[in-house]
């Protein structure tokens, strides 16, 4: 049996890691039997989540996971893609995670309020004299590690339009289709549909959020597959707020 190694449910998610989530959904796509078990990031071989345990074999990173699970079961996330489509799953993934996530990213953890009601909670689990100090501490890594991917170097209205840009982008992708690349689900879907959940989670409010929802696609297709793959979780798709384009 697969253990996967994540977070679990908050944030008004049933999954608080965006990369978690995706292999969450893409262990349900290919059909394998996992369980889900609480992260120590001390156990990860690269100290970050997720990462699974397969038959004593440890694998961190959502992408080596992947490609992991794929050769170990002869399946492939990508059938019926031609070789172009692969290469725009390829580039669709990368502005995904290489991108948006770090204007997404900011809005949790960078908007104070967002900071103070989400991820400060992460140190509730030490001494009560400790955690203001901890707290600090782990705001200040993260937005150094925001400030070297170039984010945090942007004022916040900048940071809300790169993110808004690529949202377009993902809109005009999907179109009218119910997966990006037509009536069945690829592996970039769970990457989409990751990150979109985590920025239109009613949790945390944001400019990036309201411009989210203006994309009446993004909207209704990150329903459709909280619905498809976590059928148990609520999820109260967001009205379109104005058009995104």
């Amino acid at each position: 049996m697969i253990t996967l190694h994540g977070f679990g449910p908050l944030f008004g998610l049933p999954e608080a890691s965006p990369y978690v989530t995706k292999t969450e959904v893409q262990l349900k796509l290919l059909g394998l039997p996992y369980r889900k078990e609480p992260a120590r990031l001390d156990q990860s071989p690269k100290g970050q989540v997720p990462f699974i345990d397969d038959g004593g074999a440890r694998i961190a990173d959502s992408h080596f996971i992947r490609e992991h699970l794929e050769r170990k079961h002869g399946k492939d996330l990508d059938a019926g893609l031609d070789p172009r489509q692969r290469a725009e799953a390829w580039a669709i993934e990368r502005m995904l995670e290489n991108h948006f996530a770090a204007t997404s990213g900011y809005a949790r953890w960078l908007i104070p309020e967002n900071f103070a009601k989400g991820p400060a909670h992460f140190v509730d689990g030490a001494p009560e004299e400790l955690r203001p100090k901890l707290r600090e501490e782990l705001l200040a890594r993260v937005r150094e590690t925001y400030r070297a991917l170039g984010v945090a170097r942007h004022s916040d209205e900048e940071v809300v339009e790169l993110g808004a840009r690529s949202l377009n982008a993902l809109s005009v992708l999907l179109g009218d289709r119910p997966y990006l690349f037509g009536g069945r689900p690829a592996g970039v879907d769970a990457t989409a549909f990751a990150v979109l959940a985590g920025i239109l989670t009613p949790f945390f409010d944001s400019p990036l959020r309201r411009r989210a929802e203006g994309f009446a696609n993004l909207v209704a297709y990150t329903a459709r597959l909280m619905r498809e793959f976590y059928p148990d979780h609520p999820w109260e798709a967001p009205r379109p707020a104005r058009p995104g384009a």
